[in-house]
């Protein structure tokens, strides 16, 4: 278990293992830390199902706890990455709605595993918070309605 006073902790059924190789696979500066079975004994996880898994996305600390299925993700939990162009937040938004995952609405998906992302470009960001309230409007309209953030049309939106 990695030495740190605070992280994270998500909640998983099963699979955080290899969960978390794969968000780490996504996100630059991100790794496994380490994962663990306390010497407890049968604590109903399959011998080859770590506990506890630490890993950083981003450099942030994460912990996957594969606690059973005792409670579910949902969406009061969510883990936003701001992309910077249109070919990021593609890859990411590809890379975590496939194999299972699930589109929602304003850059929101689930993945395979039930987690919540919200996949943001930075110039959506800039576009909502913009002093010019009516721009920031239409690009908060023009969000409204998508699924996947299209950059392009935001940036039309802020034209007017």
């Amino acid at each position: 278990m990695a030495d740190r006073k605070i992280s994270t902790v998500l909640w998983f059924e099963k699979g955080g293992l290899e969960a978390a190789r794969f968000y780490t696979s996504l996100i630059p500066n991100s790794r496994v830390v380490g994962d663990y079975t306390p010497p407890m004994g049968d604590m109903g996880q399959p011998a080859d199902e770590p506990l506890v898994v630490d890993f950083e996305l981003g450099g942030v600390p994460y912990q996957i706890l594969n606690g059973g299925p005792h409670f579910k993700q949902s969406e009061a939990v969510s883990i936003m990455v701001q992309t910077e162009d249109q070919a990021e937040t593609d890859r990411l938004w590809n890379a975590l709605t496939a194999d299972g995952g699930q589109e929602s609405m304003c850059g929101w998906l689930k993945d395979r595993w039930g987690l919540s992302w919200q996949i943001t470009p930075s110039v959506l960001l800039r576009a909502t918070s913009s002093s010019d309230r009516a721009a920031a409007k239409r690009a908060m309209d023009a969000m409204m309605k998508m699924r996947k953030i299209d950059i392009a049309a935001i940036e039309a939106a802020m034209r007017g």
